[in-house]
């Protein structure tokens, strides 16, 4: 008889059954699994706020922005300007979880790269979470050699 074996024709104790192994194992490949992904913060709280003015007289209020891959931010981009302006940050939001963009307090969803036209003074804002670290410009269109030109830097 080999020991920790019930003898034969007797059974394992009750103690132990066919649940009881499945638990054991679950139990196990609990702890052995690998942790979750969690995000720096709580995406459902509120965003960090950015601004950025475009000026008519083809200035910019900022040239650089420094974000956190994971963090949920909310960028307002506020045109003063008589002048169509074209905005543009295509490799970002191309890198980037774009939650949505509100124009005159209309909610536009699943915007995968957002170009915003001026055609005058207004508001847009952009809320959206990047998922890539890296450089992104942002622009323009059509004025970056008049200094229309800034960037992202993803951490």
């Amino acid at each position: 008889m080999i020991s920790g074996f019930p003898a034969p024709g007797r059974q394992w104790p009750a103690f132990f059954s066919l649940a009881s192994a499945a638990a054991l194992l679950f139990a196990f490949g609990v702890l052995l699994s690998p942790p979750a992904a969690v995000a720096k913060g709580n995406l459902a709280s509120k965003p960090t706020e950015l601004k950025l003015v475009l000026n008519g007289d083809l200035t910019m209020s900022e040239k650089e922005f420094r974000l956190e891959t994971g963090k949920y931010y909310k960028l307002s981009i506020e045109a003063k300007t008589s002048d169509e302006f074209h905005w543009m940050a295509p490799d970002l939001f191309l890198s980037a979880w774009v939650y949505q963009v509100v124009i005159s307090g209309i909610e536009v969803h699943n915007v995968k790269s957002p170009e915003i036209e001026f055609d005058k003074d207004g508001v847009a804002i952009i809320y959206f979470v990047p998922v890539r670290t890296g450089r992104f410009k942002f622009y323009v269109r059509g004025q970056e050699e008049r200094g229309m030109l800034g960037q992202f830097i993803v951490e």
